[in-house]
């Protein structure tokens, strides 16, 4: 009974650490580029919510593979047109053979680099248009919709986002101001 009760106790200190190590990793990630993501809200509109959420998913709080041999925090791939860096490794795409194929993915020279490029993904492409209709407050509209315009074959996305911003509290950095008015004030 004793031996029971310590197993118990291992067994759910064990689960709690895991979630707090989690925990850390994601508070890390979002203090590193918190500030990164309000620049890019009000560069392009994009809530910064959203940014820090796809960040921490995709890139499994900076210590994907994608992310750190890449600087890819979002997961982008190549399409046809891009003519940047690029990284190869297998994802969710299949060959005529139904056989997983290296998936092409966009490299870039900085985390920097990956967050602006990023913004002008969804800036510049036509079936992310509707997203900018959406307040930069609604980030459950950007969640959603992120989902129906395709960035993710994942059915849980939008939810996942959103456990994420809700999680840690994401939101209040869709109401920060703007840092270039904060150095204008200086």
């Amino acid at each position: 009974m004793f031996f029971s009760r310590v197993l118990i106790i291992l067994l759910c200190a064990g689960l709690v650490s895991f979630d707090f190590n989690a925990d850390i990793a994601a508070n890390d990630y979002i203090e590193k580029y918190k500030e990164l993501a309000v620049v890019e809200m009000y560069r392009t509109g994009i809530p910064a919510s959203i940014t820090l959420a796809q960040g921490l998913h995709e890139s499994n709080y900076g210590t994907s593979k994608l992310a750190l041999e890449a600087n890819n925090h979002f997961g982008i791939k190549c399409k046809s047109y891009w003519t940047g860096k690029t990284y190869y490794y297998k994802d969710d795409d299949y060959n005529k053979n139904g056989q997983l194929t290296e998936s092409c993915f966009r490299a870039y020279n900085s985390d920097l680099d990956s967050y602006i490029d990023r913004s002008n993904f969804l800036f510049q492409t036509d079936r992310y248009a509707i997203l900018f209709k959406f307040d930069k407050t609604d980030y459950s509209s950007w969640a959603y919709g992120l989902k129906q315009c395709g960035y993710a074959t994942d059915e849980g996305y939008a939810q996942k986002l959103i456990q994420k911003i809700q999680k840690f509290n994401l939101q209040v950095y869709d109401t920060s101001e703007d840092p270039f008015r904060q150095l204008i004030k200086r």
